[in-house]
């Protein structure tokens, strides 16, 4: 499992984890990896955070870390995948990844640091840019998957 943050300004630092993602483990990964995105990414600039609604995100004591921490969240419809541009950069360092072939899991980290780090505040910016589009079409589709 790996979190990430990227914003239209590009990606942030990654965080590999070893166990099965609860809410406290989850907090725990925004508390070290939060903040240095958010500089990284954001600077001194207002932003608000997205995510799923996975359980550990929508977990009343994550909430509550969010609140504490005075960061807002997007509200989230659930089961959006069409809709959240960190899912379409996952899939940009997966196919940039399609032809490594790492021999451990040391190696697998290693290969996708070194992909993350190939991401530029362009794609990203691209990713965000295109939030328009892809919302028109998920309106047309009524919901049902598109082709993004």
């Amino acid at each position: 499992m790996v979190w990430g943050a990227m914003s239209s300004a590009g990606v942030g630092p990654l965080c590999f984890l070893r166990s099965k993602v609860n809410a406290a483990i989850y907090q725990e990964v925004l508390e070290h990896f939060m903040p240095p995105a958010a500089d990284e990414l954001y600077g001194d600039a207002d932003f608000i955070f997205q995510q799923d609604l996975a359980p550990a995100h929508s977990a009343k004591a994550t909430s509550t870390w969010f609140k504490d921490h005075g960061i807002p969240v997007l509200d989230w419809p659930a089961n959006s995948s069409d809709l959240n541009p960190i899912e379409h950069l996952w899939g940009i360092v997966k196919r940039k990844m399609q032809y490594a072939r790492p021999n451990n899991s040391e190696e697998l980290k290693a290969t996708i640091r070194a992909t993350w780090a190939l991401i530029t505040p362009e794609q990203c910016h691209r990713l965000i840019n295109s939030m328009p589009r892809h919302i028109a079409a998920v309106i047309q589709a009524k919901g049902a998957p598109t082709k993004y």
